[in-house]
């Protein structure tokens, strides 16, 4: 495989002692009291710095777990109109929506759904200002800070020629008419250094308009619930941005809300050999995990070895590159052998989809705790025929 792709690290967990053959093949698998666990740690953000946290449905929209959600954060943040509506009508709460543009057909009843509709650009947001107005809805305006922290181009909202915010260079006091907050999301999976490095880069630039600003919103990105992410650090520069500036502050995580709280199962289907060993899954990295094409990444295998047989992992579909990577076990791979891929309850879980015919994975819930399973949602032949006609 490349040497550009990156090893997803993956903590297994209470994973570890799960029994994959309870569950249909494929199968996403999201452990409850981990999730429970990364909203304890986002909550106690909240409490010590008293920022607003709010979940980012575009990570993780599992609404089975909304009521659990509901009893730690006090809201999400959506990307459009069928996630607000999620949002409005499962989540409940505060409803934060952006858009990198909105239709005329939709405007109407995504103000009616959100708490604050933030624009990607001053023309868009000129275009609609009355209408959130009237309806007392908070206007956002999202700023390109034109400092890059990316690791990954094509994930990078600073990247040159980006076009998600209005450039700070180009921020006017005719720009933030009317303007109540701004957002400043560039973050993607990353620790507090990032953050720091932007917010550095942007404090001063921003200096003339804070006396008129309701709020500031960092976005997502924060990867607060890992292991080594300086949680207080980040308590340190919400609170200091928060009383230096007599400002509310909101940060969006998405994939903090389900790190390490969810597999993927699958089943191996056929093993062939073409100058190494090659397994066919069906899981399918271009309908079940498309970005480990897209980042491209490689994701953690439950149970891994560093030596024994390894094998190149590809799907079931017609796409050559429908590759996941290569793995290793310990002994000879079975037909019908279940392995597991880790960390998969977000953006995975929202990004599947039914190329070539292939079948959707199911959803189950599992609580480590008590061992309770349950499915959530199992798809069939008319969930693919019903998006074509």
């Amino acid at each position: 495989m490349s040497d550009m792709m990156t090893t997803q690290a993956g903590d297994p967990g209470a994973f570890r002692d799960f029994d994959l053959s309870r569950v249909p093949s494929p199968c996403f698998v999201v452990d409850k009291a981990a999730v429970e666990r990364n909203l304890k740690v986002l909550k106690d953000v909240s409490d010590r710095s008293g920022c607003q946290v709010l979940a980012a449905l575009k990570a993780f929209s599992m609404f089975a777990l909304a009521p659990l959600i509901r009893q730690y954060l006090p809201g999400t943040c959506a990307s459009g109109i069928y996630e607000a509506r999620l949002a409005r009508e499962e989540y409940g709460g505060e409803v934060v929506t952006f858009c990198a543009a909105y239709k005329d057909a939709e405007i109407d009843e995504i103000i009616a759904l959100s708490d604050h509709v933030i624009f990607n650009s001053p023309a868009q947001k000129d275009r609609f200002l009355a209408k959130c107005q009237a309806a007392g809805v908070q206007v956002g305006l999202r700023i390109n800070p034109e400092h890059s922290v990316g690791e990954i181009a094509k994930y990078d909202p600073s990247a040159p020629c980006s076009r998600l915010g209005t450039p700070i260079s180009q921020l006017t006091p005719e720009a933030l008419k009317g303007v109540d907050g701004i957002h400043i999301h560039t973050l993607c999976e990353q620790g507090i250094d990032p953050l720091l490095r932007i917010w550095s880069a942007v404090e001063f630039k921003l200096l003339p308009y804070f006396n008129q600003l309701k709020w500031i919103n960092f976005g997502g990105g924060h990867h607060i619930t890992r292991a080594d992410y300086d949680r207080d650090v980040l308590i340190h520069l919400l609170k200091d941005i928060r009383t230096k500036y007599d400002i509310d502050v909101i940060i969006e995580p998405g994939e903090a809300v389900a790190l390490d709280a969810g597999i993927l199962v699958g089943e191996i289907l056929d093993t062939t050999h073409n100058s190494m060993n090659i397994a066919i899954t069906d899981i399918s990295a271009t309908c079940h995990m498309p970005d480990v094409i897209e980042a491209p990444y490689r994701p953690a295998l439950l149970g891994e070895t560093d030596s024994g047989h390894t094998y190149r992992l590809g799907g079931p579909s017609c796409l050559a590159g429908d590759v996941i990577g290569d793995y290793t076990w310990d002994q000879p791979l079975q037909i019908g052998q279940r392995f597991a891929f880790l960390d998969q309850a977000h953006y995975s879980m929202v990004k599947t989809n039914t190329f070539n015919g292939v079948p959707l994975p199911t959803i189950a819930l599992w609580d480590s705790t008590n061992d309770d399973l349950r499915i959530i949602k199992q798809f069939s032949y008319s969930d693919f025929k019903t998006r074509l006609s």
